[in-house]
């Protein structure tokens, strides 16, 4: 049985510090998320939604990595979710 894979979707005010911060909870912890994607959004691009999937946590500390993401300046939501079946995207050339 493969390893579940965690989502996690961030949504945040748009800020040039806010993705290096959010991507710095995994480096921490040695992982590199198998997705990674961020997008401007909004009537003027003032908000920043990223969503990212990670294999390699425990329930635990897929917990608490949502905690501490929440905890960030200009977080204003982060929803988890757990999978068996990693979204998978195909790479356009």
């Amino acid at each position: 049985m493969a390893a579940p894979t965690y989502c996690f979707s961030v949504q945040a005010a748009a800020d040039p510090g806010l993705l290096p911060r959010v991507l710095e909870l995994f480096a921490k912890r040695n992982l590199v998320p198998s997705r990674c994607h961020a997008v401007l959004n909004g009537p003027e691009h003032d908000e920043l939604l990223i969503d990212l999937q990670v294999t390699g946590l425990g329930a635990e500390e897929a917990e608490h990595v949502a905690r501490s993401l929440r905890q960030i300046v200009f977080v204003t939501s982060v929803l988890t979710c757990i999978t068996d079946e990693p979204q998978r995207l195909e790479r356009i050339a």
